[in-house]
């Protein structure tokens, strides 16, 4: 009977060869292949915050963050199954470099088109969001500025550690959608570990690309002036600790914890 399924060892190598693709992929379609996954994972987030607008007054906060957790975890399974490049899970491509199968430089050079892609492809989505009008009526503009607000006057620690939590969670959802060998098995890996970083607050660098400019652009065309939600508290306040978070733990927790155990004896020279 086939497994459906890699043993650790066996995905941390998948995903070390993997990590190879940065070695012939063009940098346009790096870009394209960004762009896609910022709209991916603004289509979950955009969708979490629909799902909770007024989800707590019914069922209370903990179930209201369960279900947007829920929902949103559709972007990650669009970025995996149907192939994106996304920042957050490129953390991992930091096993291809300790074991000597792509350079540093070759690392650092994909990670900044990557979150270059992913940030215009947040950005064009929230744009796209604010013209469909659709948050007109209900409690979606309002739930989307104070979303962006608490977002932005999170302090620098907190709003890194929250980013190490995150994508602690998110790499170990890739390794676990890298393991199974169905598309059933993808999408159960995916739900999971993302629902638990967005009921458990924590802080994802490229959804907040879309939640704090949505919030922005909300709060500018309906005249709302929420304390701390500015452009320059978007980058400075929360997408520096946030991205810098992000990629300790993904390559720490991650990407360099299942390189140790399993492949640092077998490292190239």
């Amino acid at each position: 009977m086939e497994r459906l399924y890699l043993t650790p060892a066996e995905t941390v190598r998948a995903i070390v060869e993997n990590g190879r693709r940065v070695l012939t992929q063009s940098p346009a379609r790096t870009m394209v292949l960004s762009l896609l996954a910022g709209f991916y994972i603004a289509f979950g987030a955009q969708l979490a915050t629909v799902v909770s607008q007024d989800a707590a007054a019914f069922v209370g906060q903990g179930i209201a963050r369960f279900l947007a957790g829920s929902v949103f975890s559709l972007g990650l399974m669009l970025v995996v199954i149907c192939g994106a490049e996304l920042f957050t899970g490129n953390s991992l491509l930091a096993s291809s470099a300790l074991h000597g199968e792509i350079s540093w430089g070759k690392l650092l050079e994909n990670w900044l088109i990557v979150i270059l892609g992913n940030f215009l492809g947040s950005l064009f989505f929230a744009w796209l969001m604010f013209e469909s009008r659709l948050w007109v009526g209900g409690n979606v503009a309002e739930q989307a500025i104070l979303a962006a607000a608490a977002k932005c006057q999170l302090p620098f620690m907190v709003a890194l550690v929250r980013g190490i939590l995150c994508n602690w969670l998110v790499c170990l959802a890739v390794f676990m959608a890298t393991s199974a060998r169905d598309v059933t098995g993808r999408i159960i890996a995916c739900y999971a570990p993302i629902m638990a970083f967005v009921a458990s607050g924590f802080e994802h660098s490229i959804a907040n690309m879309y939640f704090i400019p949505t919030g922005l652009l909300l709060a500018a065309e309906t005249g709302r002036n929420e304390p701390g939600l500015t452009w320059v508290n978007f980058f400075g306040g929360n997408l520096l600790p946030v991205t810098l978070g992000n990629i300790l733990g993904g390559v720490v927790f991650v990407a360099f914890a299942y390189w140790y155990v399993h492949l640092r004896h077998e490292r190239r020279r």
